[in-house]
């Protein structure tokens, strides 16, 4: 989505730019702006503007630098702009519904939601409970005799939401976009990149060192030893180093033929015969199918190499590593100011983030479009869907007029960029259809469990989707998020509510 998000941003940059020194021009007596709302009849921020600068000179300084000089970067941020503004002023709504809802729930849906929430913010109880809610996962580790019952053990880890070895899930065929595939991809680090551990230069070294000396602290507030947790520390960064040898750079990954490889469960077996496939899709609840989607193949010999050459106590460190890792937020307040202690080094960032922000967000990812329904009540209305898609039809119409007046575009062409653009869906605010989460139990008090019962609900939903025609009606988005994007495989564009304010939008 960080790809989606900066082409937008680039767009609306480009119509502010342009449209700024027009408006700096036709209005030299601004009112007073309102935090958030456009303080001109042209609907720009002209608060924004810094009016000494040369526009010939530094444009962007010219049209950013008001808004820079009074938003400097915060302790809590590693990065800052208009969308993180909005995104914040949202969470303050998020806010204010989460706490209503966790002390006085009107209804199942805001029960479950408050329920989530107050969980989340529950420190003493994620306290008291210490890492209980990881018992039966680390006993399902501890049980692994050989690296041939790793298949059932993954099994359950993945489900759970854990990052081990690889991920597997659902996606549309790239070559057959009416249809969902299955899809197995490299996965498996704890750092946030491959190239993390493959470059060589002194910055790339030192944070190897802390990272290493980070997982070792978290093995030791998990009760291992100082030595040994130093040990295994090195042993966790050679499996983790090894499987990023593998893996395809991110450069590359954008190209869609490096990422698509159907093949059998048959051939992914020959790719893989350190790992029984049968055990892990049946343990997963796999929908039979005739093919999976290997993004990766040679990801996927590099895996097989490691498994089949690391002593079985290794990757069960790795595995206890991952789980710790995955599920930091919700354990006591040592651990997740250990795993923000790394997050210092990575991002930059100087303070960490209230908690309320932390667990808004938390609910509103695993909860999105219940959280969402109460967002739009507030923040968008029905009113401002209607409001909305009458300014898409309207640039619809001004495109097709421009293309049919496009000198350089071939007949052919040009009728084929007016059909794509007549058969675009313009999904507008929040979904037609909301997602049911009846099924999904959420215990207060439970904040881990919660969390990894929001996870299994959510990778099963998107497994049973294997075989099906694709539902074009679901968004990748919550309704909160300052975002938007489109889908290519789908000819969709997708505005959350989130954004369709201002600054974005009046």
């Amino acid at each position: 989505m960080r790809s989606k998000a900066f082409a937008l941003a680039v767009i609306g940059a480009s119509i502010s730019l342009a449209l700024a020194q027009r408006a700096a021009r036709a209005e030299q007596q601004p009112a007073p702006a309102q935090p958030g709302a456009p303080a001109s009849t042209s609907g720009l921020d002209l608060a924004a503007l810094d009016r000494t600068a040369d526009a010939c000179g530094n444009f962007y300084q010219f049209a950013c630098g008001g808004w820079l000089a009074q938003h400097p970067l915060p302790a809590d941020q590693s990065s800052y702009g208009r969308f993180h503004e909005l995104q914040e002023r949202n969470n303050e709504i998020l806010h204010q519904v989460l706490e209503q809802a966790s002390s006085a729930p009107t209804d199942a849906d805001t029960r479950k939601i408050g329920d989530y929430y107050g969980s989340c913010m529950d420190e003493t109880a994620i306290a008291s409970k210490a890492l209980t809610p990881l018992d039966e996962d680390f006993k399902r580790i501890g049980s692994i005799a050989t690296a041939a019952d790793l298949p059932v053990v993954l099994a359950a880890l993945h489900s759970k939401g854990a990052n081990v070895f690889f991920s597997f899930g659902s996606s549309p065929d790239f070559k057959d976009a009416a249809s969902v595939i299955a899809v197995v991809d490299q996965g498996g680090l704890g750092l946030p990149d491959r190239d993390y551990y493959l470059k060589d230069d002194a910055n790339s070294q030192k944070l190897r060192q802390e990272y290493v000396a980070h997982v070792g602290r978290m093995l030791q507030l998990a009760g291992d030893p100082a030595a040994q947790a130093d040990a295994e520390a090195q042993a966790v960064m050679r499996i983790e180093t090894a499987l990023a040898k593998s893996a395809l750079d991110r450069v590359s990954r954008r190209a869609p033929a490096n990422v698509y490889h159907k093949m059998t469960t048959a051939e992914l077996r020959a790719l893989t015969p350190a790992f029984d496939w049968t055990a892990y899709l049946r343990d997963l609840h796999v929908p039979a199918a005739a093919a999976i989607n290997v993004s990766q193949p040679e990801f996927m010999k590099g895996m097989n190499a490691v498994l089949a050459s690391t002593p079985v106590a290794d990757l069960k460190t790795y595995l206890r590593w991952q789980m710790l890792n995955g599920n930091a937020n919700f354990l006591p307040k040592p651990f997740v100011d250990e795993s923000f202690a790394f997050t210092k080094v990575l991002t930059g960032a100087r303070e960490q983030r209230p908690r309320w922000k932390r667990c808004v967000d938390y609910t509103d990812g695993d909860l999105g479009e219940v959280v969402g329904k109460a967002f739009i009540a507030q923040a968008f209305g029905a009113e401002g869907k209607t409001r909305t898609l009458e300014m898409v039809k309207a640039i619809e119409h001004a495109m097709d007029k421009d293309i049919q007046e496009i000198a350089w575009m071939s007949p052919e062409t040009r009728a084929q960029a007016a059909a794509k653009l007549k058969s675009v869906a313009n999904k507008i605010g929040y979904p037609d259809r909301w997602r049911d989460y009846s099924t999904l139990r959420i215990v207060r008090g439970d904040a881990l469990g919660n969390s990894q019962r929001a996870n299994v609900f959510e990778l099963h939903r998107q497994l049973a989707k294997i075989g099906k025609p694709v539902d074009k009606s679901e968004w990748a988005m919550t309704p909160p998020t300052v975002n938007a994007y489109y889908n290519p495989l789908e000819n969709n564009i997708n505005f959350p509510a989130g954004i369709l304010q201002p600054p974005f939008y009046s």
